[in-house]
């Protein structure tokens, strides 16, 4: 059921990802030219994350005709699997954006007080420059997702990516001037011009326009889920380097500049929790080398720095799940550092999240919270 005019004007707004949710959706990468050997090491931490993440709160994976009998095979029977065609796996960028509405009486049903913003997708970049050449599948995935749910869609023309936003749910929106103002996402529109549109689907009074996102996320121009995020109002979490030399520093100085010296919608000044990026780590000749080459998808380059970041971690219903991508000094420390950060939360780390990154994304990039309602 499609609704007129905005989720604002109907009452909804977008939680913060640490509300209460329902469940979560996972993709089911298959595609042999963006996930190396045919997606089977790929495949095997898709499900790691997914049983993790089942610990805590339902879990949906969506797989396509020709992958549902091996996505069933390797998860628990407590995860759902469902046939839904995609033309690749990040369903944070392709999925529905949920908003949720205070319920207005006990009478009420559940479906009304949750629904689903289904922005345009182009790939992350169009036909010239984004990931692939064909999305018509990813382009119908939010649509059937808020089908199954019997989820009321907000549709808006809009380009514009889940991972490329993250809210507080007390009215403070972070994104990157990088990625909302790229030409290849929505050039007839302006910075103001999308501040609206932000503040009538998200329901959000201010946005915090970071300049740039992670050094090397070239396949999303630098959505801000890989460099910064929020762990409570007023407090975010940045993806860091101590490393003057290194091509992260200037990014993350920036951004620190940028959230030291702003406040949120509330007035509050930011605490700024800084956590280290891993390595720098590249894709190596062996990892190139198990992807099919295509006419179809952007190459996947041997040397090629990967855009690896744990602020690229999943919130469940009490729990963190976070990559861990081989680098033990780093691993350590960033699960210390979200331990600290999340006291209520149990932090969970997801060994051979490198699998992830080597497609272009991570455990955030792959998941689509929905919200309890």
């Amino acid at each position: 059921m499609n609704l007129q005019g905005t989720p604002v004007e109907h009452g909804y707004y977008m939680p913060a990802e640490w509300a209460p949710h329902s469940q979560c959706w996972i993709g089911w990468p298959e595609r042999p030219d963006n996930w190396r050997d045919n997606a089977v090491p790929a495949q095997r931490v898709f499900a790691e994350v997914a049983k993790a993440i089942s610990r805590f709160e339902p879990v949906t994976v969506c797989a396509s005709a020709s992958q549902w009998d091996n996505a069933r095979s390797q998860l628990p029977d407590n995860i759902r699997v469902v046939e839904m065609s995609m033309n690749d796996s990040w369903f944070r960028d392709s999925g529905p954006t949920f908003v949720v509405k205070k319920r207005e009486s006990s009478a009420e049903i559940p479906s009304q007080s949750i629904a689903g913003v289904d922005w345009e997708f182009n790939s992350w970049g169009g036909i010239d420059d984004g990931c692939y050449e064909h999305w018509d599948l990813d382009r119908l995935i939010a649509r059937k997702i808020l089908g199954v749910e019997r989820a009321p869609r907000f549709p808006q023309s809009i380009i514009l990516e889940g991972g490329s936003i993250h809210v507080d749910g007390e009215g403070t929106c972070l994104t990157t001037e990088e990625c909302l103002l790229n030409k290849n996402r929505n050039p007839d529109l302006n910075k103001g011009q999308i501040e609206d549109i932000l503040k009538a689907y998200l329901g959000v009074k201010k946005v915090i326009w970071l300049p740039l996102g992670l050094y090397g996320d070239d396949d999303t121009n630098g959505h801000v889920d890989n460099m910064c995020c929020f762990v409570r109002p007023g407090v975010v979490m940045l993806s860091w380097t101590d490393n003057e030399h290194d091509e992260q520093y200037p990014r993350s100085k920036e951004a620190l500049d940028v959230l030291t010296n702003c406040t949120d919608a509330h007035g509050r000044k930011f605490e700024v929790i800084k956590i280290q990026v891993p390595g720098p780590l590249y894709m190596t000749e062996e990892e190139a080398a198990g992807v099919v080459p295509s006419d179809d998808a952007k190459p996947r380059l041997p040397n090629t720095r990967l855009a690896a970041s744990y602020v690229n971690f999943y919130i469940a219903n009490g729990a963190i799940i976070t990559p861990q991508f081989g680098d033990e000094k780093r691993d350590k420390e960033a699960i210390q550092v979200l331990s600290a950060a999340f006291p209520d939360h149990k932090v969970v780390g997801v060994q051979g999240a490198r699998e992830i990154v080597l497609g272009g994304g991570n455990i955030h990039c792959i998941t689509q919270q929905q919200p309890a309602h």
